[in-house]
């Protein structure tokens, strides 16, 4: 453990902001997991509902500053070629 008093603070602060990301990060990755399974069942009404909510978590990370913001436009790439996908069968 630090003995200096700012560096304590900033372990404290650390730990807050690594469990933050962690919450948001698993957040994510559900919602992007749903989608996929929604397009995997060829549930294309759900999967547009889902769509729609996977780009906004994905734009919501990247302004929390948990994706870079071209991580975030592959992954809606991604995810608009999927929607497409599982539309066009």
């Amino acid at each position: 453990m630090p003995q200096i008093k700012s560096a304590m603070k900033r372990v404290k602060v650390t730990e807050k902001k690594n469990m933050r990301n962690r919450v948001l990060k698993s957040s994510l990755k559900t919602t992007l997991k749903k989608f996929d399974s929604a397009c995997a069942d060829k549930n294309v009404g759900e999967a547009e509902t889902l769509f729609v909510e996977a780009t906004s978590a994905v734009d919501k990370a990247v302004t929390k500053g948990i994706l870079h913001r071209n991580t975030a436009n592959h992954k809606k790439a991604y995810l608009a070629r999927h929607l497409d996908a599982a539309k066009a069968e």
